[in-house]
């Protein structure tokens, strides 16, 4: 079989950064993450937002030769970023580094963070269907809205919007949407963002949001890490968020633990593990870029594609 990887130590990938400052204060560390250590931005983002600077570039390069041949400007399109793997592994977290980390590298450019959530269909959708115990897995999503937002942005259309998913409620919120004009690069976090037509092999005039992306990240971590940080997320909610009366999730919230923890493995088994197991995890080896992460959440290996 041939590895279509290089594979990189963290010391290795650390390296590379080269003379890559960081910029940042302690303080603007921890409002993206309160247990994110100096060590982690510096030893694993400043080597990929300096990878990240050469491929937006090489992107731009390449859009105004274009024009130069064609002669014509054409309508500003974003370099597209994903960021896909299991549930609980931490993809919203690195989304918000990115984020603050490619704002601070270049204060014009414009960078956008999405999450697919937005794109669940509703509760009353899903219940009439019968997918509540398949949320999060493809079929939960309104994969037509979510193209269409993808590609309308790739279009250079002025302004796309996006509908806003609330986990305190479990749900999509009523008539609410994020509205995006035209950035500089969209960050896309999700699930299931790296599925393509060998997923599909019957529907043959499929598109996927996998052919909008310029670069795809998937974060890895071995099952039992991810079920073990699910209940710790579980538990932790419980304690917060689901104390709320609007929560989906209330009526957990005066449980005792070990009754909390039972649940929390339950789903993880009937769901989220399964969901990871069929969909997630198969697409793995299309990314551009795999972060490895070991049981204290740092990145610990990381796999460029060649």
């Amino acid at each position: 079989m041939i590895d279509l990887y290089l594979l990189f130590t963290r010391k290795e990938w650390s390296n590379l950064r080269d003379t890559t400052s960081l910029g940042l204060s302690c303080s603007e560390i921890k409002d993206i993450n309160a247990y994110l250590s100096i060590s982690e931005i510096k030893d694993i983002y400043l080597p990929l937002l300096l990878l990240l600077n050469f491929l937006i570039d090489s992107d731009l390069n390449q859009k105004q030769i274009i024009e130069k041949f064609l002669g014509k400007k054409n309508k500003k399109t974003p370099y597209i970023i994903s960021i896909s793997g299991s549930v609980a592994v931490g993809k919203s977290t690195i989304a918000n580094i990115l984020q603050i980390l490619l704002r601070h590298n270049d204060k014009n450019s414009k960078v956008e963070l999405i999450s697919t959530d937005g794109f669940l269909y509703p509760n009353s959708i899903l219940k009439k269907r019968g997918l509540m115990k398949k949320k999060g897995f493809p079929q939960s999503y309104d994969m037509r809205g979510l193209i269409k937002f993808v590609s309308d942005l790739k279009l250079g259309v002025e302004e796309v919007t996006a509908p806003v998913y609330s986990h305190d409620i479990y749900d999509i919120v009523p008539k609410k949407n994020k509205i995006i004009r035209q950035p500089d690069i969209l960050i896309l976090e999700g699930l299931n963002i790296l599925q393509n037509k060998t997923d599909y092999r019957n529907d043959a005039y499929h598109i996927f949001v996998s052919d909008f992306v310029d670069f795809s990240i998937y974060v890895d971590a071995t099952e039992e890490l991810l079920q073990n940080w699910y209940v710790k997320r579980f538990l932790k909610l419980c304690q917060n968020s689901f104390i709320k009366s609007n929560s989906y999730f209330h009526s957990y919230s005066g449980l005792p633990k070990m009754e909390v923890i039972k649940i929390a493995r339950n789903l993880w088994r009937e769901i989220n593990g399964l969901n990871l197991k069929k969909n997630i995890l198969p697409t793995k080896e299309r990314a551009n870029l795999i972060l490895v992460k070991q049981d204290n959440h740092a990145i610990n290996q990381i796999r460029l594609r060649k």
